[in-house]
């Protein structure tokens, strides 16, 4: 059955922008596609396993095609396991603030944990990286507050799309659709850009599936 896992990177609830264009996607996607099923991730709930030293040498020892024992032991399998939950889905929506002119940190620590030789890229010492992630389809929102194309470079820059789209490609995700909403809360009024995405989002919706 194909599933559609919903990753939200915000922290703000009711008062996040990336997450209310979000919800008009997924309303209007449970609406159009009532047969496939929907799951939200919200990488701020405590369940993303850490990223540090027994997790880097467990990457270490599968790339030199051993196995990790003891601690490493422990956080390999909670990479495969954290895999394995978003590998279960074959449609994704990510919600995605901008934060520091990038992502939040909770969502590069989620790449960190899942980026794993045999999960989601394979190497080749000629050849080099294959992503692994084949047969996949991602909608993200990416939101600003301040930051927007076009605009001097004293309103920030952006390293957040290229960067996570970027991500997504070398993953093996090749159908990617972005919806923007740079509104420029700074010095603007917001509710045009804001129901631009919104009504983005629901047209995106109504062909996701």
């Amino acid at each position: 059955m194909s599933k559609l896992l919903h990753i939200s990177a915000s922290p703000r609830g009711e008062q996040s922008e990336s997450l209310a264009v979000a919800a008009s996607f997924l309303d209007t996607f449970r609406a159009e596609h009532p047969d496939v099923v929907v799951e939200t991730y919200d990488l701020w709930d405590g369940t993303l396993p850490a990223f540090g030293p027994d997790a880097a040498a467990a990457k270490m020892a599968i790339f030199a095609g051993e196995q990790p024992r003891g601690a490493a032991a422990v956080a390999w399998q909670s990479a495969v396991d954290t895999f394995d939950r978003f590998d279960a889905a074959d449609r994704y929506l990510f919600s995605v603030p901008m934060w520091n002119a990038g992502v939040p940190y909770v969502l590069k620590q989620f790449i960190d944990v899942i980026s794993q030789p045999g999960l989601v890229f394979g190497f080749d010492p000629e050849q080099g990286y294959t992503g692994l992630l084949t047969g996949k389809r991602a909608a993200v929102i990416y939101t600003s507050a301040v930051y927007g194309p076009g605009r001097d470079p004293s309103f920030g820059a952006d390293f957040q799309a290229p960067f996570f789209t970027g991500w997504l490609h070398w993953a093996g995700v090749t159908d990617v659709s972005e919806v923007h909403l740079r509104p420029n809360l700074a010095t603007a009024d917001a509710a045009t850009a804001r129901r631009h995405a919104h009504e983005q989002a629901r047209d995106l919706a109504k062909r996701f599936a």
